[in-house]
């Protein structure tokens, strides 16, 4: 089986930087691109493989799908005020199961459907501006919650990456 998804353009955020929501949302970015290149190439029997007996759950797909549901409740949702339903509403998180229509391509075309989504409801929210949905959090608490949590599933995606076909680096 071929693949079906391709490697996706990073870039490292400047050095210099001086707006601080902007280079926060610069290391999601090289993030979310690092998280599909590590799908990139997979078949999509390897990127839906859970070669993790402690997380029978976990597949590069997986991770995928919830990072999805990630930047829609925190960014687009929480932060953003938009009106979209959750992606990961139920017990277990239904954001981890891969459906038979998924594929590398559909996924990563997802994943990418909702960057475009945060960019939008995230448009015009200072770092010290509260979340439009329930004014809990800053912005800036938002955007680095979902960093650190995109850094962390980019980490089990190399282990994933690694056992699906060796492949190892960035």
């Amino acid at each position: 089986m071929s693949n079906t998804s391709s490697k996706t353009h990073r870039q490292w955020p400047a050095p210099l930087a001086g707006d601080e929501l902007r280079l926060l949302l610069d290391f999601l970015q090289f993030l979310r691109a690092t998280a599909v290149n590590k799908v990139a190439g997979l078949t999509a029997s390897q990127a839906a493989a859970t070669p993790l007996p402690s997380s029978p759950r976990m597949s590069a797909l997986g991770v995928l799908k919830h990072l999805t549901a990630v930047e829609r409740w925190w960014l687009s949702i929480e932060a953003g005020g938009a009106d979209l339903p959750s992606l990961w509403a139920g017990t277990p998180d239904p954001s981890w199961t891969i459906a038979p229509e998924d594929t590398p391509a559909s996924v990563v075309a997802a994943y990418k459907a909702e960057w475009a989504r945060v960019e939008k409801a995230l448009r015009g929210l200072g770092p010290d501006d509260r979340t439009r949905r329930r004014s809990e959090f800053t912005v800036r608490w938002v955007v680095a919650h979902v960093v650190q949590e995109t850094a962390r599933h980019v980490g089990h995606l190399d282990v994933l990456r690694e056992l699906a076909d060796g492949e190892v680096g960035e």
